[in-house]
């Protein structure tokens, strides 16, 4: 939309939680809040609400079978503008294993432990 242009220009994007899925042969962008804009009145946009991304159907597809099959993820990692456009730069993500996950709450243990230790002897 655009209203939602101007805080895509000043920076007021936030991607943290945001996700790509699939629905009838579209990309959608899910969870990606877009600031309001002041100038906007009534006809501003919802910060949260679902955007369709532009993509080739064969990119699509491509995307799609490796989310069904592979238990892969679309992220977007940044957005920027290019010819006076938004363009969202996405990437195919595999979350964790479980092992992994209990790995990293054991280096954070460790490490909150050791600091703990050190500040105390100061």
């Amino acid at each position: 939309m655009g209203s939602e242009l101007r805080p895509c220009r000043e920076g007021r994007v936030n991607l943290k939680d945001a996700y790509a899925e699939i629905e009838e042969g579209q990309l959608w962008l899910y969870q990606a809040h877009i600031g309001a804009n002041p100038f906007a009145n009534r006809l501003d946009h919802s910060p949260l609400r679902k955007r369709k991304l532009l993509a080739h159907k064969k990119q699509i597809y491509k995307l799609g079978q490796k989310v069904q099959t592979g238990g892969h993820t679309i992220v977007p990692l940044r957005m920027y503008f290019k010819d006076g456009m938004v363009k969202v730069e996405i990437a195919l993500v595999k979350g964790k294993k479980q092992y992994d996950k209990r790995e990293t709450i054991a280096k954070k243990d460790l490490k909150r432990d050791m600091e703990r230790e050190m500040g105390g002897r100061q």
